[in-house]
C-alpha cells in the first residue's frame, strides 16, 4: 500500500476525500492528515510516505510552499495539489516546483481515481528501474568483498580453534574492526517477504536486495553485511563496536525496512540478536538474531523482533566441548558423541529453553560444519539438518531435538566411514577444501594431519598420488591462482594482494608470483588492461 497524507484547513474537505474513493482498492492508504503545510511537514519527517494531497490555500504554510519543501528534503514524496479555478492557473504553471499533479476543486472521483492510478503506475515503474539498476551495477561485488562475506559467514557458522589464524586472517581481509581484542557484537538477520506472494519477483529481487544492504552497510562504517546461500531470502549485519559498546541498532533496523520498502517494494522481517563480547562469542550472536527471527509470524508483514536471551541463559560452549564432539564423529564413535550431547543438553534440568535453542544450533552448526568439512553433505543430510532446525526453532521439544542430533550425527558417521573406506580420495578432496578456505593461513602437513586425524607421512605420500603434485607446491600454486584475481581489482594494492593470500613480505610476493605466473605482479595487472 502506498501512503498518503491529506493537507487541508478544513476538516470537512479531508473526510469529503477520504469518501470520494475507496482507496485500498486504488493500493493506497491515508495514514496522515494535517492542516497546514508546515503539519504535514512534521509528519512528513516522522512517517514514510509517498503520497501528498494538499490544499493550495492554507495558513502558515500554503501547499505550493509544501511542494517546495517536499522537492528539497523529499524528491520521492508525490505532491498533488487542490486548487480553486481563481488559482488554476497559477498552480498549473507550478509543476517545476515539485507538484505532481493538480486538481481543480471541488474534486471529482474519478478525477482523483485517474490521478492516484498515474502516481501509482509511475512510482512502479520508478521501483523496478531502480531495482534494475541495482541489479546491473557491477563494481558492488569486489573480488576482496566476496572473500569478505565468505570469510564472515565462516565465522558465524563454521566450528573454529585457530584464533590466531582468524585474528589474523580478519586483519588480512581489512575487517581489523573485528579483530580487536573484546569487541563488541550484534548480528541482525533480515528477510525479504513479497506481499503479493509472488516467489518468482522475490527471487528476482534477490540480488538487488544484497546490493542495497551492502551499501547500507557500508554508508554506517561499523557495520558489514554477508548472506548464506541456505537461506536465499536473507542476508546478515554484523554491527560492532570497539568501544565495548553496540550503538543502537534502531536506526539501521529502520533505513533497512525504509530503503527495502521504497527501493524493492518488499517486506522485511528483522531478527535482532544479542549483543556479544569478543569474537569466541560470535555464533552466539548469530544464532540469537536467527533465534529472534523464527518467533515472526507468517506472512507478509514488515516486522522486528528483539533477541531476549539473558545472561542466566548464555552457556559457554568451550572450545573443548566443540573438540570432544568432533573427535568423536571423526572417529566413528557414537557412543561417545551421545554421551557428551547428553552432558551438554540433557543433564541440566534447570537450564533454560532459550539457552538449551543456543547450544542445539552450536551442535547443529558443528555437525553442518563436518558435513561439509569431508564433503559428504548430501541432499539426504542436508534435510535432516533441515528438520532439525525446524525443531529447535519450535521450541516445545528438548527431546525431540536431542533425538534428531543424534540421527544426524549418525547418519554423518555413516556416511564418513562409508567414503574413508572406499578410497582416500575423500580425505584429499576435504583437504584441499580446506586449504582453499585457508590458504593465507600458516598451513603445514603437520596441522593437516591433527585436523584430519591422519598421520601426516601417509598425508603426504597419498596427497602427491592422488593430486600430482606435493602438498608445499599446491599450496603455493593455490596462492597464486588466488593472487591473480585479487589483482583484477584496481582497487587493492599490491601490498594488499600480498597479505590477503599469505605473503607478510611485499618483495618475497613479487619474486614468488614472477617465478610461478612469469611476470611480475605489475606487469600481470598492466597487461590485464591490453
Amino acid at each position: 500500500m502506498m501512503k498518503v497524507i491529506i493537507t487541508d484547513d478544513e476538516i470537512q474537505i479531508r473526510k469529503g476525500l477520504r469518501m470520494k474513493v475507496d482507496w485500498e482498492k486504488e493500493g493506497f492508504q491515508i495514514v496522515e492528515e494535517a492542516s497546514n503545510g508546515k503539519e504535514a511537514l512534521e509528519l512528513l519527517r516522522n512517517t514514510d510516505i509517498d503520497v501528498i494531497i494538499t490544499d493550495m490555500r492554507m495558513p502558515i504554510m500554503n501547499g505550493l510552499e509544501l511542494a517546495k519543501w517536499c522537492q528539497k528534503e523529499f524528491p520521492k514524496v508525490k505532491v498533488v495539489v487542490l486548487s480553486g479555478y481563481s488559482d488554476f492557473e497559477y498552480v498549473r504553471g507550478s509543476m517545476k516546483e515539485g507538484v505532481k499533479d493538480y486538481l481543480l476543486k471541488p474534486v471529482a472521483p474519478d478525477e482523483l481515481v485517474e490521478v492516484l492510478r498515474k502516481i501509482r503506475k509511475e512510482v512502479e515503474e520508478e521501483k523496478e528501474k531502480q531495482a534494475e539498476t541495482f541489479k546491473m551495477r557491477q563494481l558492488v561485488n569486489t573480488q576482496l568483498q566476496e572473500v569478505q562475506e565468505q570469510y564472515l559467514l565462516y565465522l558465524a557458522k563454521e566450528e573454529w580453534q585457530q584464533i590466531n589464524f582468524v585474528l589474523e586472517r580478519l586483519r588480512q581481509l581489512h575487517l581489523e574492526g573485528l579483530a580487536i581484542d573484546n569487541v563488541a557484537v550484534q548480528f541482525i538477520t533480515v528477510e525479504i517477504r513479497e506481499n503479493k506472494g509472488n516467489e518468482d519477483r522475490l527471487k528476482e529481487l534477490r540480488l538487488p536486495f544484497q546490493m542495497v544492504c551492502k551499501e547500507m552497510a557500508k554508508e554506517h562504517g561499523d557495520t558489514y553485511s554477508f548472506y548464506d546461500p541456505s537461506y536465499a531470502n536473507m542476508v546478515h549485519f554484523i554491527h560492532y563496536s570497539v568501544l565495548g559498546k553496540v550503538n543502537n541498532s534502531s536506526i539501521l533496523v529502520n533505513e533497512i525496512q525504509k530503503n527495502v520498502r521504497k527501493l524493492l517494494n518488499l517486506e522485511t522481517v528483522i531478527g535482532i540478536g544479542n549483543v556479544v563480547t569478543g569474537i569466541s562469542n560470535f555464533k552466539n550472536s548469530y544464532i540469537s538474531s536467527l533465534l529472534a527471527w523464527s518467533q515472526s509470524q507468517i506472512g507478509p508483514k514488515s516486522q522486528v523482533i528483539e533477541g531476549t536471551i539473558t545472561k542466566e541463559d548464555v552457556f559457554e560452549f568451550l572450545p573443548d566441548s566443540e573438540l570432544k564432539l568432533i573427535n568423536a564423529i571423526e572417529n566413528g564413535n557414537f557412543e561417545m558423541y551421545r554421551g557428551n550431547i547428553q552432558s551438554l543438553l540433557g543433564a541440566n534440568e534447570n537450564q533454560s529453553i532459550m539457552s538449551f535453542s543456543l547450544v542445539a544450533n552450536r551442535v547443529l552448526f558443528l555437525l553442518g560444519s563436518i558435513a561439509r568439512k569431508y564433503d559428504i553433505e548430501t541432499n539426504d543430510i542436508k534435510i535432516i539438518i533441515w528438520n532439525c532446525q525446524q525443531r529447535i526453532w519450535e521450541l516445545n521439544s528438548y527431546q525431540k531435538v536431542i533425538e534428531q542430533l543424534n540421527e544426524l550425527a549418525k547418519f554423518i558417521i555413516e556416511n564418513l566411514r562409508l567414503a574413508r573406506f572406499s578410497n582416500s580420495k575423500l580425505i584429499i578432496d576435504s583437504v584441499k577444501q580446506y586449504l582453499d578456505q585457508h590458504y593465507a593461513n600458516d598451513i603445514s602437513l603437520s596441522l593437516l594431519s591433527e585436523i584430519f586425524h591422519i598421520n601426516s607421512a601417509y598425508l603426504s605420500e597419498t596427497f602427491k598420488n592422488q593430486v600430482g603434485q606435493n602438498f608445499s607446491d599446491y599450496l603455493v600454486n593455490l596462492r597464486m591462482e588466488k593472487a591473480k584475481e585479487f589483482l583484477k581489482d584496481k582497487q587493492l594494492k599490491i601490498i594488499d594482494v600480498s597479505y590477503l593470500v599469505g605473503f607478510s613480505n611485499q618483495g618475497y610476493f613479487s619474486t614468488v608470483f614472477k617465478k610461478h605466473i612469469g611476470q611480475t605482479p605489475v606487469n600481470f595487472r598492466s597487461s590485464l588492461d591490453t
